[in-house]
């Protein structure tokens, strides 16, 4: 995890769940993201504090510093137990974000033939939005530069969801996703709220959807449909 997840809502929608009285200086827009299977390497829309205030903007997903370079894929997710400690994301574990999402998916090995999966979604019980805590390196100006990009950061998946996969986003509340970018928030204090405060697997449900998913070039409301 995470490797594909959901943002259909409009960033104003997020937003107003997340509790954020300021607007964005950049990036606000009310129209849907209607994006139902969203893949690394792709532009993801982050929300974060800038020197001047809030942004949401596109940022490419997957990360790696210079000296990584060609040596492997860029990774996606961060692990909590070794972010904020190991010299691989050290230079971007300041530069916190949200990814505002409505779920993601796992896939889960066939039992009895290893080479077919069955792919989940998984989403708060309640219907709410998911904020997966994610760090990076952003845009000065909009524009997309190489270095540029971000990851989630996961954690070790407890309860039922271990069954779907052994790690898992770390999913903010609000209230808690509020403090994970403000800049007022120590690194101490963020890394022990990574730590102990994501939102537990009692918060999710989840269910099969169909195959298509597994085709990143489809899209629409029909992928998180339940299937039997």
């Amino acid at each position: 995890m995470c490797g594909r997840f959901v943002q259909r809502q409009s960033l104003s929608a997020y937003l107003n769940e997340l509790g954020e009285e300021q607007l964005p200086l950049a990036g606000w827009d009310d129209t849907p993201l209607g994006r139902y299977n969203v893949s690394p390497s792709t532009a993801v829309h982050l929300l974060r504090t800038s020197a001047g205030g809030l942004v949401a903007s596109p940022v490419r997903w997957g990360w790696s510093p210079a000296w990584a370079k060609g040596k492997m894929p860029p990774p996606i997710n961060a692990r909590v137990e070794k972010v904020a400690e190991g010299k691989f994301f050290r230079q971007i574990w300041p530069n916190r974000a949200l990814v505002a999402a409505d779920g993601w998916y796992e896939w889960v090995k066939d039992e009895t033939d290893p080479k077919r999966k069955q792919p989940y979604f998984i989403q708060p019980r309640e219907g709410s939005a998911c904020f997966f805590a994610a760090i990076g390196k952003y845009p000065a100006d909009g524009e997309q530069r190489d270095g540029d990009g971000f990851v989630i950061i996961t954690a070790d998946s407890k309860g039922g969801m271990v069954d779907i996969h052994d790690r898992r986003p770390i999913v903010l509340t609000p209230e808690l996703a509020r403090e994970w970018i403000d800049p007022d928030t120590t690194l101490h204090r963020a890394e022990q709220l990574l730590l102990h405060q994501g939102r537990p697997s009692d918060d999710f449900e989840w269910f099969k959807v169909g195959k298509a998913v597994g085709n990143v070039r489809n899209q629409g409301p029909e992928l998180i449909e339940p299937v039997k």
